[in-house]
């Protein structure tokens, strides 16, 4: 679904955003038997743009954003204590892992251990959710109730960690308070910090591009901010599911972000094309772009332009053998129109 070709038309649109959730997530990662990978990493994320990286091998905190040098200027110690907290981390996990492989009866081979934690505010109507959660080997281990607050274990190899946490209520109430509060205050520190990039007031640009590959059509769209938004096909008002793949949010260099939906429509008539629309949705705006399917302002990508730059040529070449066959059989007074047909074929 990532292949497109480059054209369209460039919309620039200046209306304003309204306040969105924003988040604050950190995922740490312990694991073994991987090759030429550190078996610690931790990472954290603003609004999913990346904010620190720590692992065991550079056994340091670093800043992922310019701006969050800032935050030594109210905390001076920030950094150090983070690599602080990013070592400590890495020695409990790495306990954590070894104690998940007696639990799953396992020695060697490749495992993973994960930690996904954090909380989301809105801005608008202050609400605040948080979440907590373990993996192992992809698979849930271990995951918080922020209702009940109590924890809860999928797999029977983790109901003995959730008796253990469930039964100390002190941790589970400070676990809720890290996740409503604590949480919380730093997103706002972030947010503050970041605000230049992080709180923009409009879309710096949006390219709307359809590409046909044979009867695949994808649009495309990229250069757009937050990274909450909707693309999907409409035929008649309604919205389309049959033949239609979704491709993901992916983040641009610039820290805008693009995505791309696919319709397959070998089933439709080339006159109902124009049925179809390609609807692009941003989170905060009340405006939808809405782009109608014409052939005539669909371009093949490159893949397909090679492909028929390749059969035209396959195609001259057998022409070229045929016309040199039939010569060569001329010269030779043979005859050559059996010849002729199987060639064609």
């Amino acid at each position: 679904h990532l292949f497109w070709a480059f054209f369209g038309v460039l919309l620039w649109l200046s209306f304003l955003i309204l306040p969105v959730t924003h988040s604050l997530k950190y995922f740490y990662t312990a694991s073994s038997g991987i090759a030429n990978f550190p078996s610690y990493v931790s990472v954290g994320l603003v609004d999913d743009v990346q904010i620190s990286y720590c692992d065991s091998n550079i056994k340091k905190n670093t800043p992922k954003q310019e701006w969050m040098n800032e935050v030594k200027s109210e905390h001076p110690s920030y950094w150090k204590e983070e690599t602080q907290t990013c070592l400590d981390k890495k020695e409990t996990f790495r306990v954590n892992l070894e104690i998940a492989k007696q639990r799953f009866n396992q020695t060697g081979g490749a495992h993973i251990f994960q930690q996904m934690i954090g909380c989301e505010w809105n801005g608008e109507t202050g609400e605040v959710r948080g979440h907590d959660q373990f993996g192992y080997d992809g698979e849930d281990l271990i995951v918080l109730d922020p209702l009940t607050q109590t924890w809860i274990a999928p797999v029977q190899q983790a109901v003995i960690t959730q008796n253990k946490w469930n039964h100390d209520r002190y941790d589970v109430e400070y676990e809720m308070s890290y996740l409503t509060q604590i949480c919380v205050e730093w997103l706002k520190t972030y947010l503050n910090y970041g605000r230049s990039s992080l709180l923009r007031t409009g879309i710096k640009k949006y390219h709307l591009v359809l590409n046909a590959q044979l009867h695949l059509v994808s649009c495309h769209a990229t250069g757009f901010y937050p990274n909450r938004a909707e693309m999907f096909w409409r035929k008649d008002g309604e919205e389309v599911h049959g033949g239609v793949v979704k491709g993901e949010i992916l983040p641009n260099n610039d820290g805008t972000f693009q995505m791309s939906v696919d319709i397959d429509l070998s089933s439709v008539a080339p006159e109902d094309w124009n049925k179809y629309e390609c609807v692009f949705q941003l989170s905060g705006v009340n405006e939808e772009i809405v782009h109608r399917l014409e052939r005539t302002r669909i371009r093949n990508s490159p893949l397909n332009m090679m492909i028929i730059l390749v059969v035209v040529a396959v195609a001259v070449l057998g022409l070229i053998g045929v016309v040199g066959f039939i010569i060569y059989k001329k010269k030779n007074g043979e005859k050559w129109l059996f010849y002729l047909s199987f060639s064609l074929f």
